[in-house]
């Protein structure tokens, strides 16, 4: 089991500190669709706001590859923060610089401008670390949606801290207790429920999870790939054909349900011929979710869970004709008698879709760190702060 140094370790009092967050949140322009990642940050700051702390936010959004974009600034972010947190949120133009060497009161809150303009961030350039290193005597980190990658702000800057004044977020911490009871299985059967496009990205994980959960059971664009693997044909449907070999190896175990119907249509835009269809499908005939003897199997078995992990919508759930068996995936596991555990990503927007999303047990912050962590692999912003 992994164990990080938390905040109440940390001499908080009067401490500025450097709060890393994962602000990448959805936008339309300058509004924000779904802030779902700063809310989720509330908990902490309200705790460094009452031991008198003053906050130095930081944060990436999107990927302007080292430039300067006004696309993705976070001055949206910085109206939306306030608006929540109760207080005003000042502002810096830079992450480093003048601009961010704000003197701040305790209880006040600092957002700064976007980490990744400057090429430092993603290169884990040591000396861009060390201008970050003068915001603050404290380090926190929350942003467990980027802990998957060697970033300045991610591993190079807590080390220029002493140990001591180094910690994970109320977040960060959350994340890894629910994810290690799905890693670290104590009370079965385990049922992972798996979803989405490809197969490509999520390769790791899926053979993981067969070596961990008890059923795994396939939904989406990558079921699609699993059934041409076991020889039925699959018309127009999207088959990531490079991946057809990994899939093939990973039904050799017996662990893995697949659809046994589909939703077929012959466009997804301007669908006309909208059925249901067990078995091959005609070359006019493109599979867009689960059918209903699907979704009553993989109800069945979700109800008698005692633990489930949910990566992938089951269809494009975007659509209303292709959405019934995502929704109906999500109030199964939302009414399973389990500890459930959503790993971000699209199923974020599909349980927040069905409404069911107060009933899961943990929403993931980070869809590719999530997966990473289920598939063993290390996490630098967590190693980092591992106990040692």
């Amino acid at each position: 089991m992994i164990e990080i140094r938390t905040i109440d370790q940390l001499p908080l009092d009067g401490a500025k500190v450097f709060y890393r967050v994962d602000y990448n949140v959805p936008l339309d322009g300058t509004r924000i669709t779904d802030a779902t990642r700063i809310e989720e940050t509330l908990p902490t700051l309200r705790r460094l706001l009452d031991a008198r702390a003053a906050i130095v936010i930081a944060s990436h959004l999107g990927r302007p590859k080292g430039e300067r974009k006004a696309k993705y600034s976070l001055a949206p972010v910085r109206e939306r923060l306030a608006e929540l947190l109760g207080r005003e949120v000042k502002w810096a133009d830079d992450c480093v610089g003048d601009a961010a060497q704000q003197s701040l009161k305790p209880g006040e809150v600092l957002l700064l401008e976007n980490l990744r303009f400057h090429a430092g961030e993603e290169s884990n350039d040591q000396a861009f670390a060390a201008e970050l290193r003068k915001l603050a005597d404290v380090y926190v980190n929350d942003a467990f949606g980027a802990c998957h990658r060697a970033h300045a702000s991610i591993d190079a800057l807590p080390r220029l801290f002493p140990t001591d004044h180094s910690a994970g977020g109320l977040l960060l911490a959350r994340e890894l207790e629910f994810l290690q009871k799905v890693t670290h299985v104590t009370d079965r059967p385990f049922v992972a429920l798996m979803g989405g496009a490809k197969i490509a990205g999520k390769i790791e994980p899926l053979e993981a999870l067969v070596k961990l959960a008890d059923t795994v059971l396939i939904g989406g664009g990558m079921a699609n790939t699993f059934l041409v693997a076991t020889g039925v044909e699959m018309g127009g449907s999207l088959v990531d054909k490079d991946s057809i070999d990994v899939a093939t190896r990973i039904l050799q175990g017996s662990k893995v349900e697949l659809p046994v119907d589909l939703v077929v249509a012959d466009d997804l835009e301007n669908p006309t011929k909208i059925e249901t269809v067990s078995g091959a499908l005609r070359p006019d005939q493109k599979a867009f979710d689960i059918g209903a003897q699907t979704i009553q199997r993989y109800t069945e078995i979700l109800r008698g869970a005692r633990v489930v992990f949910w990566n992938g919508p089951m269809g494009v759930f975007e659509k209303e004709a292709f959405a019934r068996g995502t929704m109906a995936m999500a109030r199964a596991v939302a009414e399973a008698d389990a500890i459930t555990v959503v790993g971000g990503g699209e199923s974020v927007e599909a349980v927040k879709a069905s409404g069911f999303a107060s009933k899961i047990d943990h929403i993931s912050t980070g869809g590719g760190a999530s997966l990473e962590f289920i598939s063993g692999a290390s996490l630098p912003g967590v190693e980092v702060l591992r106990k040692r």
